[in-house]
């Protein structure tokens, strides 16, 4: 099977539009966002597609037990459907695949990135009723049930598995080196989410400079969320040279430039100096 290609030009407006009315919502929505991300990676997921997949979200919800109980009792009724029944989970050879950050193709596979089986145990989860939502631990996503008094962690990944706190910091120590901050188990905001599979996203493309076209699309999505770092900016600017596309490039060089030139006017000079080059490749 091929790897996932954007879709036409005309397709992938739509879907840049559509995501970023979306992430300026008042509510946003996390299943449309990260269809929309599917949207713009895959050219094959038409609307047809994106009804199936919250069909089948909604399907799996109608799966679960009338609210079991307390958080752990949720906790454990969505591990033993989506981890048990089901088997969604990880493994290490899902990092190597752009597929493993689609919401769509999670749904197909059942296999996928920490976030993203995250985003099938939420939505799963709030769509049955449980008080479930995403913690952003550093190097590992993982959901929580209950209020932070009452937090039960499961980390999707491993098919479900109840963590406990020394769990947690296990996990934490292991990604930074650093001890567990109790911030660090505040819920996740949906942007926040999208914002982090996006870096993924963008993170897998760097490592296959043949794939531009993905960091390209991913980080003009980026740009649509409302905060975004301004280096994004630059970022694409870089695509857009390296991709032979010099004017527009320069221009983005010059408008990124006139950001930085407040607080680092040196920076802003040599930036400038890239948009003078990008722009000298045309002749």
């Amino acid at each position: 099977m091929r790897p996932p290609h954007p879709p036409e030009p005309e397709r992938a407006a739509e879907v840049r539009r559509r995501f970023g009315d979306e992430a300026r919502a008042e509510r946003p929505d996390l299943a449309v966002l990260c269809l929309l991300v599917g949207a713009a990676a895959d050219g094959d997921l038409d609307e047809a597609g994106m009804d199936a997949a919250q069909i089948e979200l909604d399907r799996l919800a109608g799966l679960l037990p009338f609210r079991p109980g307390g958080p752990r009792s949720w906790a454990a009724a969505i591990g033993e459907l989506l981890g048990g029944r089901c088997e969604f989970r990880g493994s290490p050879g899902d990092y190597q695949r752009l597929r493993s950050s689609l919401l769509h193709e999670v749904l197909r596979r059942r296999r996928g990135l920490p976030i993203l089986l995250s985003v099938v145990w939420m939505e799963v989860a709030r769509r049955a009723g449980a008080p479930v939502y995403g913690v952003a631990l550093p190097g590992h996503f993982v959901v929580g049930f209950g209020p932070p008094e009452q937090q039960v962690l499961a980390d999707p990944f491993d098919g479900g598995r109840v963590l406990t706190g020394s769990d947690a910091e296990l996990l934490v120590a292991g990604a930074t080196g650093a001890p567990l901050d109790p911030a660090m188990l505040s819920p996740a905001e949906p942007l926040d989410v999208v914002m982090r599979i996006l870096n993924n996203i963008r993170a897998w493309a760097a490592a296959r400079p043949e794939r531009s076209d993905v960091s390209l699309w991913a980080v003009e999505l980026a740009l649509l969320l409302p905060s975004h770092p301004a280096r994004l900016r630059y970022e694409r600017a870089q695509l857009l040279v390296q991709r032979g596309d010099f004017l527009g490039g320069a221009v983005e060089l010059d408008a990124y430039a006139d950001v930085v030139v407040a607080v680092d006017e040196a920076a802003a000079e040599r930036v400038r100096r890239q948009a003078h080059a990008a722009r000298a490749m045309l002749n």
